[in-house]
């Protein structure tokens, strides 16, 4: 391993440094910041999740985070300018919350539609990950924050995350996996790369060879190479191209690297290397005096919330429409919303990449405000919510300060508190930050709580560890809470529950008190602790509420229904078992379809679910999870206020028995095999001959267009770039966006290739009765495949040109010398 160019004055502070100190730098000093060095003017740098916001150090609703549309909302944009400007704001938000490096992008492909985390990455082909993941890391890093391509590499489900071992060929591993990171590296020069719990061909990803190639070796990359939180396991991977050590301060490196060095086990050398790579992102983000950070560019800086709207609306992706959209508030008198997630709205998905908004506009939020509050009935129609839902901020009074919260106490054996906090929610973590859990023998939760109807509720809270909880000051439930399967991440922040009945008046408060046994916690999270106070899902009779539905959707002159997941279906640490929608949410659309054929469905989900009902609504939008603005964009959208600007980034199925490329379970031995070789996602679907629900790269908007010419030179050369000329004209009345896509084949290739392939997208945009022109430029090298080496097929190819993978009206010849 070699070390990079670097600045001299770098060198020269390394040479100050003892052995001790080098190695100290490269585990962090908590969970999220690392070690400063006051003798060579090295603060500490901070590090945040990001991929939709940036939550800071720590988790806290009285410090509220932008919450951007997740990555699949913002791949479905099929527009870089949409990602960079999402890495300008999270830069923006990173730099108001003091971090120095964000979490993100996500950029694993979606290999299989049951992918748990599917949400936080961007799409199943490599192509469009690319190009959105590298423009991402330039607006990120042109703001002075560094940005950091995750998982690093093959890490594409959730199933036994932390010791799967990934079989895949080399060819697949450079087309596909490697490919999605390799732009952001090459071209926006990430500052850091984070390596994933998983091995690749029996080698776990801290220690394999595929750090230093092609990462360092091939792609010149001169960052930091940060694990993935407890991914470094060993001294063996201080040999290999990692970096840094995440969370400290404990670790396996630390004295025993120091031994290991000295005994000759290590070589200094690597250690240094890797002290370079961090003082100089420490120079890169204005952690180390005498270097001048990349600045703020403030001419970069727009309104968060109207770009979190604007975002939202171009990731929506109309699926289907007969002519019911968009709607004239003016001509409708009544509308029914329906569905759990119209009140209650998934605006970004589980895990680490959680932050915590300031509001959330929901859908029922927004189409209130669209149509008049006195001409919208809302019905639940259906139980989505799995688990506790954490009890609303309203309904709370913190029993010391009078406001609306809770007080949390912290105290040690003999009842004396160590600390307290007045807090304004019941789903509450800790997880960095100052707050003495490990000095704790029991944390106090204290609210008075104000039902809103009179009934029996399941009150009760979810967390790992002995609680109690009283009501009145009466204990009614004590349990001991143990984690469900082994991944320590779903454990920690998506911890089974317990509950107890209690019947409430409405308007008559409890005193609600949850006590939680602290003093025996061990292991890596020994002072961090989650938890979530609230109430099981009601035991409503199903028919009567989708009866209910029903009624309000036959009085109303349109139905609108929000259908969706919840946070047990898509999240960090587990992968889904099945793309049916949760609960009887597929009944209820069915219902109120037949009832009311002007019924419109928004799916507030982060990745594919099946819509068996699709044939029988008028209307179908893809909203994923919307951030914070979601109800906003999708009213803007049904209003005709603007358009529905996404194209599909992964296929959608008809059944889960069409999927081709679908096991996301390792064997028995540990093993997930990629056995399906280059064809993942649409080129599976292709080769299967099947037909989906909607194809990759489908989407619709509110006018027509047609393709009218394309063009490209007749014969190019290896390593060169082919220009492809395409003018189209917008043949509806109003203006609006397209998404030009165009496509490799090669007939009679002497090597297995996909049916055709992504080699170049851009959006364009028309004004009625407008001609454009565009040109898209086609890397070669996207015409090779791997073998050993880029290798190049002479011959001809045909280059298809449409609107998805399946809608391609023009096409050119072009012959590869």
């Amino acid at each position: 391993m070699e070390n990079p160019t670097v600045d001299a004055r770098l060198e020269s502070l390394l040479s100050e440094l003892t052995l001790e100190e080098k190695v100290q730098l490269l585990t962090g000093r908590d969970f999220w910041t690392t070690w400063p060095i006051k003798s060579i003017g090295l603060r500490h740098m901070v590090v945040s999740d990001g991929p939709s916001g940036v939550r800071g150090e720590v988790w806290d609703e009285r410090q509220p985070s932008m919450n951007f549309p997740s990555a699949t909302a913002i791949s479905s944009s099929w527009d870089p300018a949409i990602a960079d400007r999402l890495g300008v704001a999270s830069a923006v938000e990173a730099r108001r919350k003091g971090v120095d490096v964000v979490l993100g992008p996500t950029i694993n492909l979606h290999r299989s539609p049951l992918g748990g985390r599917h949400f936080e990455a961007f799409s199943e082909d490599p192509v469009l990950t690319a190009e959105l993941a590298a423009a991402y890391v330039s607006g990120v890093q042109r703001n002075g924050v560094g940005a950091t391509p995750k998982h690093y590499i093959a890490n594409d489900s959730e199933t036994d995350r932390f010791t799967v071992d990934v079989k895949v060929e080399e060819r697949p591993l450079r087309e596909l996996y490697l490919l999605a990171f390799e732009k952001a590296i090459v071209e926006s020069k990430a500052w850091l790369v984070m390596s994933a719990y998983n091995s690749i061909n029996g080698t776990t990803a801290t220690e394999n060879d595929l750090l230093e190639t092609p990462l360092n070796s091939e792609w010149g990359f001169d960052g930091v190479v940060i694990s993935d939180w407890t991914a470094v396991r060993s001294i063996n991977s201080a040999n290999a191209s990692q970096d840094l050590a995440m969370p400290g301060p404990d670790g396996p490196w630390g004295e025993a690297l120091v031994a290991a060095v000295k005994s000759g086990e290590v070589a200094e050398s690597i250690i240094d290397r890797k002290v370079l790579r961090i003082l100089q992102l420490a120079a890169r983000v204005g952690a180390l005096e005498g270097f001048e950070a990349v600045g703020l560019q403030w001419a970069d800086r727009e309104d968060p919330i109207a770009f979190a709207r604007e975002a939202s609306a171009a990731g929506t992706v109309m699926v289907k429409n007969d002519g019911v959209l968009p709607v004239d508030p003016a001509t409708v008198k009544k509308v029914a919303v329906i569905g759990h997630n119209a009140r209650y709205a998934r605006t970004q998905g589980g895990g680490s990449a959680t932050v915590i908004p300031e509001k959330i506009v929901s859908p029922l939020d927004g189409i209130k405000e669209a149509f008049g509050a006195g001409n919208v009935t809302y019905s639940v129609g259906a139980v989505v919510q799995e688990g506790l839902a954490e009890l609303p901020l309203e309904q709370l009074q913190n029993p010391e300060t009078k406001d609306p919260g809770l007080r949390v106490r912290f105290l040690d054996a003999q009842g004396t508190e160590l600390s307290a906090e007045d807090r304004r929610a019941t789903a509450l973590v800790w997880f960095g930050g100052d707050a003495p859990i490990e000095a704790s023998s029991m944390v106090q939760f204290h609210t008075i709580f104000t039902p809103e109807q009179t009934g029996t509720i399941r009150l009760g809270f979810s967390t790992v560890g002995n609680g109690r909880i009283f009501v009145d000051d009466v204990l009614r439930h004590e349990e001991h809470i143990v984690p469900v399967g082994t991944d320590l991440g779903a454990a920690f922040l998506a911890p089974p529950s317990a509950s107890v009945e209690i019947q409430t008046t409405a308007g008559v408060p409890l005193d609600v008190r949850v006590e939680l046994d602290t003093g025996d916690r061990t292991g890596p999270l020994s002072n961090a602790l989650s938890i979530t106070i609230g109430t099981e899902p009601d035991d409503s009779d199903p028919d009567s509420l989708i009866a209910e539905a029903v009624e309000a959707a036959q009085a109303a002159d349109i139905a609108v229904v929000v259908v969706g997941t919840n946070s047990r279906v898509e999240s960090e640490g587990y992968d889904r078992t099945t793309l049916e929608l949760p609960g009887l949410q597929d009944r209820l659309v069915h219902a109120v379809a037949a009832a009311k054929p002007r019924t419109v469905v928004i799916v507030n989900s982060g990745s594919p679910v099946l819509l068996p009902w699709r044939n029988e609504v008028a209307a179908t939008l893809i909203g994923y999870f919307g951030g914070q603005e979601f109800g906003h964009a999708l009213t803007d959208i049904l209003t005709g206020a603007t358009e529905p600007g996404g194209r599909l980034p992964t296929t959608w199925p008809a059944t889960q028995e069409d999927v081709p490329v679908i096991n996301v379970t390792p064997d028995a031995d540990g093993k997930l095999t990629y056995d399906e070789g280059i064809h993942i996602g649409y080129r599976a679907w292709l080769k299967a001959g099947t037909a989906p629900a909607y194809g990759f790269g489908h989407g619709l908007g509110y006018t027509n267009w047609t393709l009218n010419t394309a063009d490209a030179p007749g014969t190019i050369s290896p390593g060169s770039t082919i220009p492809v000329t395409v003018t189209l004209t917008n043949t509806g009345s109003r203006h609006g966006k397209n998404v030009v896509q165009v496509y490799a084949e090669k007939p009679g290739s002497a090597v297995d290739r996909p049916v055709r392939w992504l080699v170049a997208s851009t959006p364009v945009w028309a004004e009625p009765g407008e001609t454009i022109t565009t040109v898209l430029n086609v890397p070669t090298r996207l015409l090779a495949y791997w073998d050993n080496v880029w290798t190049y097929e002479p011959g001809d190819y045909t280059l298809r040109i449409g609107t998805s993978v399946i809608e391609l009206p023009q096409a050119v010849k072009v012959r590869l010398a």
